[in-house]
């Protein structure tokens, strides 16, 4: 099924969005990736410069989910490459969002799993293991939670607290 886009999420919702059931991230995020529009359940993780928690996560069954990656905006290295999202799109994950960097931008726009972060910087992360999974994130300007649902495209992103149709009227 077709994701709503997010210019037409705001055009019908007015209402959800003033009362913060949906929310607009600033537009502070690049797009990677071969897939321009995405949508799924939001799965949430918070490291700090450690990717192997984002690894564990894309490594099982994405059934159209996005990992959201919080970092605190570090961008002093990068937490996704062109191997995490390879892995991402054979396990069948939507989308990846990095509040941080990624790097191996070529590999990472042949994939077809649509990928936002901040910037790409060419030094890889530590794998320590440390951090949080399925916790409460704040990334874009909003807190964002483990199960809801994320819309991105070319005009930006959307995480809202239920599901959307594609007949939004």
């Amino acid at each position: 099924m077709a994701s709503p886009r997010t210019a037409e999420i705001c055009d019908t919702n007015a209402t959800h969005i003033a009362s913060g059931d949906l929310r607009i991230l600033h537009p502070v995020f690049q797009i990677y990736g071969h897939c321009r529009a995405f949508s799924g359940p939001i799965v949430t993780v918070k490291v700090f410069e450690d990717n192997v928690l984002a690894r564990e996560l894309l490594e099982t069954k994405g059934e159209g989910r996005v990992l959201v990656i919080d970092r605190g905006g570090s961008m002093r290295c990068a937490l996704v490459g062109g191997n995490l999202v390879q892995l991402a799109q054979n396990t069948g994950w939507s989308g990846i969002i990095v509040n941080g960097c990624v790097r191996d931008v070529d590999e990472i726009n042949l994939c077809q799993v649509g990928v936002r972060a901040l910037g790409s910087y060419p030094l890889g992360s530590n794998e320590k293991g440390t951090g949080e999974k399925h916790v409460d994130v704040y990334v874009g300007g909003t807190f964002i939670r483990d199960g809801e649902w994320l819309y991105a495209d070319s005009d930006g992103i959307i995480v809202s607290k239920f599901e959307l149709s594609i007949n939004l009227k």
